[in-house]
């Protein structure tokens, strides 16, 4: 599979004129940051870090790294290279392995017990086209939401780079706890995982991990 690193660096230039035309749709209900961030460190360079593969660790991000390099290979312009665009401001709510692998039971109703397994059944049970549908769906462009800013949105609706929305429900501002209240009304919402929130802050591109995949529509 190729890996993100390198199949964003030769498509992103395209990719990122066609997502530019999504920056105008980004959340409206988020407040602005007091400060704005000015590094340009992309949020592809952050899911790479830990070396561009999978492993066995399910708590870190390695199978939506690997999902994002395979829509590209499938379709080298693909708006969900604009995460290697460091310049454009986005929030991506990110969910980890172990989110991929209910979601591939889900979806199946088989157990995967290795990370490129979870990922060539998810693709296999809904195409390339539905992957990068669901990947656009946890992208919110042209705003740098914090997490402090998060706690703050209770009743937010975030439009995503896929087009749908997804609600803040924010209950409880101390802990943190947020939930992402999605389009599938059958199923169990993400929340904040709150040793991963504010992933790559100080840049435009920032990102929180979740603890379930976001979906843009009933499954």
């Amino acid at each position: 599979m190729m890996k993100l690193r390198s199949a964003a660096r030769t498509t992103w230039a395209a990719a990122c004129v066609a997502a530019l035309g999504l920056v105008g749709t980004a959340a409206t209900a988020a407040p602005a940051a007091a400060t704005a961030p000015a590094g340009t460190t992309s949020l592809a360079s952050v899911l790479a870090a830990d070396g561009d593969t999978f492993d066995r660790n399910w708590y870190d991000f390695d199978v939506v790294d690997q999902a994002v390099a395979a829509v590209l290979k499938a379709k080298p312009d693909s708006p969900v290279a604009v995460l290697a665009d460091g310049t454009v401001p986005l929030t991506a709510f990110l969910p980890n392995d172990r989110a991929f692998q209910l979601l591939a039971f889900d979806l199946t109703h088989r157990w995967e017990r290795t990370e490129r397994g979870v990922l060539d059944r998810i693709a296999g049970a809904v195409g390339v086209d539905a992957v990068e549908q669901v990947l656009l769906y946890h992208v919110v462009p042209g705003a740098t939401i914090d997490a402090r800013q998060a706690v703050r949105s209770d009743g937010a609706r975030l439009t995503t780079a896929q087009g749908a929305t997804f609600r803040v429900d924010v209950l409880s501002r101390w802990v943190p706890l947020v939930r992402l209240v999605d389009r599938d009304r059958n199923d169990v919402d993400p929340f904040l995982v709150r040793s991963r929130l504010d992933l790559n802050r100080g840049n435009v591109q920032i990102a929180h991990g979740i603890s379930a995949v976001l979906r843009p529509l009933d499954l």
